[in-house]
């Protein structure tokens, strides 16, 4: 082996791994199962970090705006309206929500739609009088089919976003008659 000027020659022994089955463990001890939580994060806990990750992204300069964030998620820039607005409920609220309970079977008690209406109150001691009552009354999520509106006599129904649309039933157009 040829050595140039500059280059050093130290040794170099690579240590052996041990595999598992070669750890040192008492005789009949077992090893402890992996610790993964039960159930899922809430959506709206996971879209409260998003949005707390996309407001700094955008503080830092790395995205323009809110129109190239779309672009990026391949949504539509409504939709991360609709994110982005969970930054404007209270930071108690917030808190909570980032906190709230993993959900390990069924719906997750709290939904975006619920809270869509609390982001456009401006005054935080308002939007918590709003988020207890709401806390205390958890009612179900309404179903997304088309239930009849007997009062109005049309049809509700619920688009993705949970927007409510009533429509009217009328006869059909009949032409002029000759």
């Amino acid at each position: 082996m040829s050595v140039t000027p500059g280059t050093r020659i130290c040794p170099f022994q690579p240590r052996r791994q041990r595999r598992a089955s070669q750890v040192h463990r008492p005789p009949g001890a077992v090893s402890p199962p992996p610790c993964v939580p039960l159930g899922r994060v809430p959506r709206v806990a996971r879209l409260l970090a998003l949005a707390l990750r996309c407001e700094q992204l955008v503080a830092a300069g790395v995205i323009a705006n809110y129109a190239a964030l779309a672009d990026l998620g391949h949504v539509s820039r409504a939709r991360v309206t609709q994110i982005m607005n969970l930054l404007l409920l209270a930071p108690d609220i917030q808190e909570t929500l980032l906190f709230l309970p993993r959900t390990e079977r069924g719906r997750d008690p709290i939904h975006l739609r619920q809270l869509q209406p609390l982001t456009r109150i401006a005054d935080w001691g308002e939007q918590r009088k709003r988020w207890q009552a709401l806390l205390s009354k958890r009612e179900p999520a309404p179903s997304r089919c088309c239930l009849p509106d007997r009062a109005a006599g049309g049809v509700v129904s619920q688009d993705h976003t949970g927007a409510v649309a009533t429509a009217r039933m009328q006869a059909p157009w009949v032409g002029p008659t000759l």
